[in-house]
């Protein structure tokens, strides 16, 4: 089993410079053909420098780029997960089930339920010390994103990469969250993970559930030992729900008049599902630090001491990159900007042997 991180990943968002580099280079090279043709009839400039050739320019540029995207990588510095090491820690067992549904799009939140809910997530799982997490994703159904785990670092490389279109089928079946963690719970226990430890559900949503079985769900959940807190994301003015087409923003949701919906989160199911799963209760409008919260009353419970194999040692593969790119930037450097042309029987003709 290996896994696959990079050492420091702020270095990534430097890619996104890289197309708008390009762009402003081929912008360069607009005016300096307009600088040309101020000169002279582009046709007798094209007379004075023959062999130019921009298309051997742009190839070169993207030479360069490329060169700049491995020198990104290389700073990023790849890694992977090379020795797996038994240690005993205490702590508790923590599920987070996160709602994906497209509600959780409204942009309530800065800069949308799902994005703060992400960034919450994240914090908290810098804060953990000894407990171990999992991460169940809903919206019409649900499923388990990662199985309970030591490894916090698969648990932030796993978080990043959830959006809204995990699960095609939409809603927000509260309900299916909960079963689902019980069934994570379970399975982690019939892996061999028998140790008494205290189970905790985190439930993150809006709460725009119409099912009636979510309390009785959670009712069976409390009784198996499932600790269950909820964590409302929204507001009570609420916002409408925008609809995506290509990534790009196209609109807002209507319902069948054509009226803008406008998705408002569930306070009173939330208080609901804490009161029964014997939690409590938290408004990420109210309290932007709700699981900070959380988690410092989960530290108060009582924690029991496991054995759990977690990546010690790492090995760093910038190696790769930097080699690739120092291969680009030679090539780029030997390329030439004069045009190319090849003839067979301009070759056959100056070699009177072939």
């Amino acid at each position: 089993m290996e896994i696959f991180r990079f050492e420091h990943p702020e270095y990534l968002y430097g890619l996104i410079l890289l197309p708008l580099l390009f762009i402003a280079l081929l912008l360069l090279q607009k005016a300096e053909k307009k600088r040309w043709i101020l000169l002279g009839e582009l046709q007798f400039v094209n007379r004075l420098m023959p062999k130019l050739s921009y298309k051997q320019k742009n190839r070169k540029r993207i030479l360069l780029l490329m060169a700049l995207a491995m020198m990104i990588l290389a700073l990023a510095n790849p890694q992977v997960g090379s020795k797996l090491q038994k240690v005993k820690r205490q702590g508790n067992d923590l599920i987070i089930a996160l709602d994906i549904s497209n509600s959780m799009m409204a942009e309530d939140l800065s800069p949308n339920r799902l994005s703060a809910s992400k960034m919450a997530i994240s914090r908290l799982i810098d804060q953990l010390s000894g407990d171990r997490l999992g991460m169940v994703v809903f919206a019409g159904n649900a499923y388990t994103q990662l199985p309970i785990t030591s490894d916090y670092a698969a648990a932030k490389m796993f978080l990043s990469s959830v959006n809204t279109e995990y699960i095609s089928t939409q809603g927000t079946s509260i309900s299916s969250a909960v079963e689902q963690a019980k069934n994570t719970f379970e399975a982690d226990k019939e892996n061999g993970n028998t140790a008494s430890r205290n189970q905790i559900l985190v439930i993150i949503t809006d709460g725009e559930d119409h099912e009636e079985q979510v309390i009785e769900s959670v009712s069976e959940a409390r009784q198996k030992g499932i600790l269950v807190y909820t964590i409302g994301m929204g507001t009570y003015n609420g916002a409408p729900v925008p609809e995506y087409r290509n990534g790009i923003k196209t609109g807002y949701k209507t319902d069948a008049e054509g009226h803008t919906v406008v998705s408002r989160y569930n306070e009173g199911l939330l208080e609901q599902i804490a009161k029964a799963g014997g939690g409590k209760y938290y408004s990420a409008a109210n309290n932007p630090g709700a699981l900070r919260d959380i988690l410092k009353e989960l530290n108060q419970l009582e924690k029991s001491e496991f054995e759990t194999q977690v990546f010690r040692d790492y090995e760093s593969r910038f190696q790769i990159f930097a080699i690739v790119a120092i291969l680009l930037l030679a090539i780029e450097a030997l390329w030439s900007e004069r045009k190319i042309k090849f003839s067979l029987h301009k070759l056959m003709n100056s070699n009177p042997k072939l």
